[in-house]
């Protein structure tokens, strides 16, 4: 890819990293209240725990399809949609997890959302 396919890829870059930054975040909260029991369940450290790891990878994956991987590009799509179809779920699942981890998820799915649309969109795609 040459340097002005690669700057197509900037806004993709710009929400897989915001989501990384967002569910790193989440996490050291998480830590911070670990001992209050009825903000950090299990089911929320679990949950961060796994976001944490998929919204690096995700990033990572985002970095590889800009660079010009057609692997990387195809794993990025594959994890932004099927973490958007889980982030779905805990957000619309009451009482699973606690309200403020919920729209913490929201967030990260409007980030997704966007990462999804844009990375199978007919602008990257031919790339």
């Amino acid at each position: 890819m040459t340097r002005t396919e690669t700057a197509g890829f900037r806004p993709v870059l710009l929400l897989t990293g915001a989501y990384a930054a967002l569910s790193v975040l989440t996490f050291g909260v998480i830590v911070l209240f670990r001992d209050h029991p009825a903000m950090v369940t299990d089911a929320v450290w679990v949950r961060a725990t796994l976001v944490v790891a998929s919204s690096l990878l995700t990033f990572a994956f985002a970095r590889s399809a800009a660079r010009g991987s057609r692997k990387g590009l195809l794993r990025l799509r594959i994890v932004s949609a099927v973490m958007l179809v889980a982030i779905a779920v805990i957000v619309a699942w009451p009482g699973l997890f606690p309200l403020w981890l919920r729209i913490e998820q929201a967030a990260c799915g409007l980030l997704l959302l966007g990462v999804t649309v844009l990375v199978n969109g007919r602008r990257l795609r031919a790339r």
